[in-house]
């Protein structure tokens, strides 16, 4: 097991190894802990060898001008300069929070990004600040379109955080996918199969292999045709509103996947948003609605084998609390390949904790 503070400081380290200012360093490391944390694996310290890779195949710029190109009082575009994804991400963040004190809400829509990691991370900066927080993104090109065989979207996550009086926010967090690309990662890694229904082969035949992704196949949106809404409305608040790549356009997050000659925008986008609660109503009366909501939706009745209903982010906060008391495992070939980063570097890892 290893504490948040030792992957902390490793990932740190290696990204200052990069480049990265110490500022710009913590702040991507932060977004991989939280993943780890939250019980994601898939967006945490896996995703280290893939920026180590974008980097040595110099796809990633370690010292972006990350800068407002466009802006009203209560909008912007941020032009993130080809920056590592979580940290154009987070100052894109930090825009719509400042605009959204101001104006009463903020929406930033992002280009010229890559991978930003763990949509829930940004919508939870503006819970801090009595804000309703909203974060999405495009991805690789690996989701096929409902009755197509060819690969146009990304896994497109949607996430919502919301402020609540008494209790821990409402936070949702959801791939526009039957599955996100990074559990398939996951999956292969430890020799898994993956259920049925979750990708296709070239040919468009349901497949358990989690890497078939690597042999011209695709993943399946979310519950069909409404699965491929949800992530074309993603694509274009994040890239067409911003100027970003759509689509299949859009540069891959992983080395081993060749970038396109032919492009619509620039890099990958995202979008952000904060909503002041006071800008809608009393601050106490809308926190304590949402305490009565929680509660209402806490207080109905469970179905046949379970004993409780959920409300959206409470597995992850109960996982949180778990994985700090006890640790985060890191499975072996992941240490294998930290290990592998840290001797390049000349920095210390320690395998097997």
């Amino acid at each position: 097991m290893y504490t948040p503070e030792y992957l902390e400081d490793f990932s740190r380290k290696v990204f200052e190894k990069m480049g990265c200012s110490p500022a710009d360093a913590k702040a991507a490391t932060k977004v991989f802990i939280a993943a780890e944390l939250t019980g994601l694996p898939s967006h945490g310290m896996t995703r280290i060898k893939d920026y180590f890779q974008l980097w040595q195949a110099g796809r990633i710029n370690v010292t972006p001008n990350i800068r407002i190109v466009h802006e009203s009082p209560s909008t912007a575009v941020v032009d993130g300069d080809n920056a590592i994804g979580m940290i154009a991400a987070t100052k894109s963040m930090e825009i719509a929070i400042e605009k959204a004190k101001t104006a009463g809400t903020g929406w930033v829509s992002t280009k010229g990004s890559n991978h930003y990691g763990l949509a829930s991370y940004y919508t939870l900066m503006a819970i801090e600040h009595d804000m309703i927080g909203i974060s999405m993104t495009i991805a690789n090109p690996l989701v096929a379109p409902t009755w197509s065989v060819t690969p146009m979207l990304g896994t497109n996550p949607i996430a919502v955080a919301v402020p609540a009086k008494s209790y821990p926010p409402f936070s949702a967090d959801l791939a526009t996918t039957a599955i996100a690309r990074g559990k398939l990662a996951m999956m292969a890694k430890k020799g898994e199969k993956v259920s049925l229904g979750n990708v296709q082969d070239k040919d468009g035949v349901p497949s358990d292999n989690p890497d078939i992704l690597k042999e011209g196949g695709s993943i399946l949106p979310l519950g069909g045709h409404k699965g491929y809404a949800l992530s074309s409305i993603v694509d274009i608040f994040s890239s067409v509103l911003s100027g970003a790549n759509f689509g299949p356009f859009c540069p891959p997050s992983l080395a081993y996947l060749p970038v396109k000659d032919e492009k619509v925008g620039d890099g990958t986008g995202h979008f952000f948003g904060a909503m002041r609660v006071d800008a809608f109503q009393e601050k106490d009366v809308f926190l304590k609605q949402m305490d009565l909501w929680i509660e209402t939706f806490k207080g109905a009745k469970p179905a046949k084998g379970h004993d409780r209903v959920l409300i959206p982010g409470e597995i992850e906060r109960e996982t949180r609390e778990r994985i700090l008391k006890e640790g985060i495992t890191i499975i072996e070939p992941i240490q294998k390949e930290m290990k592998n980063i840290a001797e390049i570097f000349g920095i210390e890892f320690e395998m097997g904790k």
